[in-house]
């Protein structure tokens, strides 16, 4: 058995790891359910509208909308989840909930953005050493030719000085971990085995659901999850069929896997009645006694040698039955739908904490009608989700499938892109991804974990790891998830400016390579991570704002919030490039990018991929000079447009010559883009680090129509570099590089490899490894953005005020035909739609802008002719791109003919 047979061996054998019930057979297709219906309601004293209970009527469960019959945005399947992983997956932003489907004893894990474990009372940090002089040290023992910090007490007297940042280390001091807040389980007493089991979760409403059957003839059971927008809670209800009833027993769970024993929780129960019946007129007989049909389960923890701790309450409503307190249970007995609503909320235990303090009492404020509470959420979700959209004609058959059944096939069949499963990786990708961000960014894991121990501690990583997820936040029509990017990264912005100060002894703001969301600090107290000397974390975490201020046209956010960051992040540039090498050019010193370490002559094979004996810290690595003339010219052009206050013309002059003066980029024997521009370093080839595709992807500093040597360069390096560590984040890194490099098949190769390694569990959440190793969201959030890429590619206007868009640049002959709706460009244009058909050698787009646009537009198929709205074909320029006009608020249609139509297969 290969390595990767027995990973995936393995991979099947851990999802027995949480049991759970459910019966044998599976009803053909998806259900088809119908809208939800808006529900009367009654004053309630002391609560807000519901439905009062009537033990007479039929049930009529609230269940979503039918999706569009081409199943392209939702996933069904015959089994509920049996791993965490597994799990489906709701949020909005702040609270997030994995949901198993189980019929008997569900377990839905709640989560929320704010459960970060807090650091055990610390005594006083010891001063640092002068910052400045600490610098200078390192920077001289690497430019005179040592590289590595000490790690352990035999290394020798060539090894770097440790740098200031390094003194802190994993451990106490570390990133905090992010962790779920506790479970809601429910036990049905009487519960029977299932069959006829179906799970789905509809991506345009955000709504997971289970319907099965227990005896024959009988109607259907239907339990269903959100996790809702308009409510900021997480709404669970079970619907009985006629004849049945939902006896059942509710709790709170907190003791998760990796909870720490001293954890101090506590989980009671508490009466909430229904509404009084009104007093009797004299005579008149009395009225029966409200059924006593809601109660709260509140549960209490905090955390070990702290002050800090959480809450979370859920209310529980029986309609048409009763409730009963049992201590730390609720008990249901007669009723025809249950339906539980729970939030959770983190913060001081031992001062007036708002959040804490109104938890309970506001259970009562969300409505309890089921209908009413979804179609508030839907009604938000749907008008995000709905932006954008992709069709890849995949088989009706494929689209059929359960998504087991349809990841079983990809597997069986490598090297094949199968359209259906793209179309919904794509879809779940921006569902995904719209229900991770909000309160924060996505982390590590998303908005999900079922235990105390995720990857990463569940923390945000800069580099390739948030800027992989919100890659295509911009493009594809989610500026909710720019927007909070925001709010974490410009958050930390003062922190970034005491990083500067006290580890490099400049102005300006240094970021950290990690954070677990509390602050954004390096060093003690920080981020410990083994690169604490990594300058361009900064740049890569403002990009993505940079790409939401272009695809918007938000001059507000640009100016008033964006540009000070990108104003600092150049100051740090000015005062930290201040070294020299033999050819006169600046120095980036010490540079130390992600994954990546620099062989040296007479180094053993693996020396440098294991990284050697401590830190990678050297000089002039490929990434670090991108970010830095990234980060100097774009905050000169900028300041240039809007001058603001205190930034003189000399002082952008200033900055645009610095970055003149950064080495150019080195392309080694072999004719590939290195990863070091430093005569002494060499790259190790096939390891982890995609470092020295920045300039390629993010940033759009090498290119094919600008740069095609260097854009060669690269070409070369990919396709000798291999696989890496076989990450998933490496694989799409590598991909979206080649999908800008309008290399289609190397970037379907990267693609081909994420689908047939097993990267997606059944949530089609994504593995950070292969065969469903460990769960990572890099791949799963990211994955929309590579798809983009192949597609669409646009850039702002150049000097001569046209910005440029290329059709298709990196589209495979395996994706013959389709349709993309609503991607939004760099140049604040629409592209409203794209369709193509590779066979008939076709390609039509409908451009809608905003303002008025001049545009360079290129086709990436050979085309005959391109043409606007049906006119004579276009005088061709360079790169063979056509100039058109758009007019604000109109729509152009573009036009292209192959010159001799493609057999596609």
């Amino acid at each position: 058995m290969s390595p990767h047979e027995a990973a995936r061996t393995s991979s099947s054998r851990a999802a027995s790891r949480t049991p759970a019930d459910h019966g044998g057979h599976a009803a053909p297709g998806v259900p088809r359910l119908p809208v939800p219906a808006q529900s009367g309601s009654a004053d309630r004293p002391g609560s807000a509208a519901r439905t009062v209970p009537d033990r007479t009527a039929p049930p009529a469960p609230a269940r979503p909308e039918a999706v569009p019959a081409r199943g392209a945005h939702g996933i069904h399947d015959t089994a509920p989840a049996a791993r965490w992983e597994d799990c489906h997956l709701t949020g909005n932003g702040r609270h997030g909930a994995l949901v198993h489907g189980a019929t008997a004893d569900e377990t839905v894990v709640v989560t929320h953005h704010a459960m970060v474990r807090p650091r055990a009372a610390a005594s006083p940090e010891p001063p640092l050493p002068d910052p400045a002089a600490a610098l200078r040290e390192l920077q001289d023992a690497l430019v005179a030719g040592v590289r590595r910090a000490p790690a352990a007490p035999d290394a020798t007297a060539q090894d770097a000085p440790a740098p200031a940042p390094a003194a802190a280390q994993d451990g106490p001091d570390g990133p905090r971990p992010f962790h779920p807040a506790f479970a809601v389980r429910w036990h049905r007493t009487d519960a029977r085995p299932a069959t006829h089991y179906r799970r789905r979760l509809d991506f345009r409403t955000g709504v997971t659901s289970a319907a099965w059957r227990e005896d024959p003839g009988e109607g259907e059971w239907y339990a269903s999850c959100f996790t809702s927008r308009a409510d900021d809670a997480v709404v669970q209800h079970l619907a009985a069929p006629p004849g049945r009833t939902v006896e059942a027993v509710v709790d709170l769970d907190g003791r998760l896997p990796g909870s720490p024993p001293e954890l101090r929780l506590a989980v009671r129960s508490v009466y909430r009645p229904g509404p009084l019946a009104a007093p009797a007129a004299p005579g008149a007989p009395a009225s029966p006694p409200a059924p006593r049909d809601s109660a709260l389960l509140r549960l209490r923890a905090r955390y070990p040698d702290s002050e800090t701790g959480y809450r979370g309450a859920t209310r529980v409503v029986a309609v048409g039955g009763e409730v009963v307190c049992d201590g730390p249970r609720i008990r249901v007995t007669g009723a025809r739908e249950l339906l539980l609503v729970t939030r959770t909320a983190r913060g001081p235990v031992t001062a007036d904490c708002p959040e804490l303090a109104g938890l309970d009492t506001g259970m009562y404020a969300i409505p309890d009608d089921p209908a009413a509470l979804l179609a508030r959420h839907v009604r938000l979700h749907r008008e995000a989700y709905d932006r954008v959209a992709l069709d890849l004609g995949g088989d009706p058959a494929e689209r059929a499938l359960p998504v087991a059944e349809l990841l079983e096939r990809q597997a069986a069949t490598p090297g094949r892109l199968t359209p259906a499963l793209l179309e919904l990786l794509f879809a779940a990708g921006r569902h995904h991804l719209l229900s991770a961000a909000g309160h924060r960014p996505p982390r590590l894991c998303g908005l999900w974990t079922g235990t105390w121990d995720a990857e990463g501690a569940g923390g945000f990583a800069a580099g390739p790891h948030l800027g992989l997820q919100t890659a295509s936040a911009a493009a594809a029509g989610l500026p909710e998830v720019s927007l909070a990017h925001a709010e974490l990264v410009l958050g930390q912005l003062d922190d970034w400016r005491s990083n500067a100060r006290r580890l490099f002894g400049t102005r300006g703001a240094v970021a950290p390579a990690r954070t677990d969301g509390e602050d954004g600090l390096l060093g003690p107290g920080g981020d410990p991570w083994e690169h604490p000397v990594w300058t361009a974390a900064a740049d890569w975490l403002l990009l993505p704002l940079l790409e939401h201020a272009e695809t918007t046209g938000d001059e507000g956010f640009l100016r008033g919030r964006l540009l000070p960051a990108l104003i600092d992040t150049a100051v740090f540039y000015e005062d930290f490039l201040t070294r020299t090498g033999p050819d006169g050019r600046v120095v980036v010193v010490p540079s130390c990018p992600p994954g990546s370490l620099p062989g040296e002559p007479g180094d053993r094979p693996g020396e440098a991929e294991a990284g050697g004996r401590g830190p990678a810290v050297s000089v002039n690595a490929t990434a670090d000079i991108a970010a830095a003339r990234h980060a100097l010219t774009t905050a000169a052009a900028l300041c240039t447009r809007y001058r603001p206050d205190g930034i003189t013309p000399e002082r952008t002059t200033l900055w645009r010559q610095l970055a003149a003066r950064l080495p150019d980029y080195r392309v080694d024997g072999d004719g590939a883009l290195s990863e070091w521009a430093w005569p002494a370093h060499r790259d190790v080839r096939d390891r982890r680090g995609t470092g020295h595709l920045h300039p390629v992807w993010p940033l759009d500093e090498i290119t094919p129509e600008d740069t095609p040597a260097l854009a060669a360069a690269a070409r070369t390096a990919l396709r000798l570099g291999g696989d890496g560590d076989e990450s998933g984040h490496g694989h799409l890194h590598r991909a979206l590089a080649a999908a800008r490099l309008e290399d289609a098949a190397l970037a379907a190769r990267h693609l081909s490899r994420l689908l047939d390694r097993d990267f997606f569990f059944r949530s089609l959440m994504s593995s950070r490894r292969p065969y469903r190793d460990t769960l990572g969201a890099d791949v799963a959030h990211g994955l929309p953005a590579l798809l983009v890429e192949m597609l669409v590619r646009s850039r702002p206007g150049r000097p001569d005020g046209a910005a440029r868009l290329t059709l298709l640049p990196a589209l495979p002959d395996t994706l013959p035909t389709g349709t993309l709706t609503g991607v939004r460009t760099r140049f604040g244009a629409t592209v409203a739609e794209l369709a193509w058909d590779l066979g008939a050698g076709r390609v039509r787009a409908v451009l809608r802008a905003d303002a008025d646009r001049t545009v360079a537009l290129r086709v990436g198929r050979p085309a005959a002719a391109i043409r606007v709205a049906g006119g004579p074909p276009l005088p061709r320029g360079a790169n063979g791109a056509v100039r058109i006009g758009l007019r604000a608020g109109e729509e152009t249609v573009v036009t292209a003919e192959a010159a001799v139509p493609r057999q596609v297969r």
